[in-house]
């Protein structure tokens, strides 16, 4: 009996090993399949992303753009300061906004800036529907454009947060997602200085700058950072006339290029 007992123990042991063993070839496996160069590649291929900036070595064009979404206690401001540099911005407005200010919509328009989509409500895309996007896309070009006359094409998606499912919506509906590569973080309310500095020592030829319309030193800043880049040969133009036209890519920097 006890020899038995012994057996049956020696069989459920080498069962268990044998398990294990197993496991670890198959996880194993796993780990081989997933971190593949080939699968990595098609992977990293199929990743939608959205527009960071536009290679432009032929010329020194950059563009910088505003996000408005709450407050308007400065927007009338930059817009004077803009127009006495003569550099058109573009301004990425959300719909709530248009219904609140529709008259510094209007104004915007008229002083030549482009007028873009933020969302309708400046809800977190990569939560929402493809018929959500574009039920909250729709919305927001219609309010534009009923003020302005001028149906958006560009959208900069909420919070910077995207994933390939709302790039996705978002193109299908015949918009272009835009990001940012120089950040100003000027609603962390940093200095003037330091928001001058940031700017003025990051951008490059096809950057795009990020400000906001209600942050605290924005006008402040903005007059000394128009002035340097004036100053070192750049030419400001709307992010629609900085993009590319015809066939181009985008690498995994989201930086566009040429074909």
């Amino acid at each position: 009996m006890w020899k038995r007992r012994a057996e049956v123990k020696i069989f459920f042991i080498e069962k268990k090993w044998w398990i294990a063993a197993a496991c670890l070839v198959l996880a194993a496996a796993m780990f081989w399949v997933v971190n593949s160069p080939a699968v990595v590649g098609a992977s990293a291929a199929a990743r939608q992303l959205p527009i960071y900036c536009v290679q432009r070595d032929d010329q020194k064009l950059i563009s910088i753009s505003f996000d408005a979404a709450w407050g308007n206690e400065d927007t009338q401001q930059l817009i004077d300061i803009l127009g006495q540099y003569q550099v058109p911005a573009t301004f990425f407005v959300v719909g709530e906004w248009v219904d609140k200010y529709p008259e510094s919509v209007k104004a915007l328009h008229d002083a030549g800036h482009e007028v873009m989509n933020h969302s309708d409500t400046h809800a977190h895309y990569p939560q929402l529907s493809a018929d959500e996007i574009l039920a909250d896309l729709t919305a927001c070009n219609d309010k534009i454009e009923a003020v302005t006359g001028v149906r958006p094409t560009l959208i900069r998606l909420p919070y910077g947060d995207y994933d390939d499912h709302s790039i996705s919506a978002v193109r299908a509906a015949g918009l272009e997602p835009i990001q940012w590569d120089v950040d100003s973080l000027d609603w962390k309310d940093l200095s003037a200085d330091e928001i001058t500095r940031r700017v003025t020592e990051k951008v490059s030829s096809g950057s795009i700058v990020l400000f906001h319309n209600a942050a605290l030193h924005t006008p402040e800043a903005l007059p000394a950072i128009l002035q340097t880049l004036l100053r070192e040969g750049y030419t400001f133009v709307p992010i629609s006339q900085l993009l590319l036209t015809g066939d181009y890519t985008i690498d995994h920097t989201g930086r566009q290029c040429p074909a």
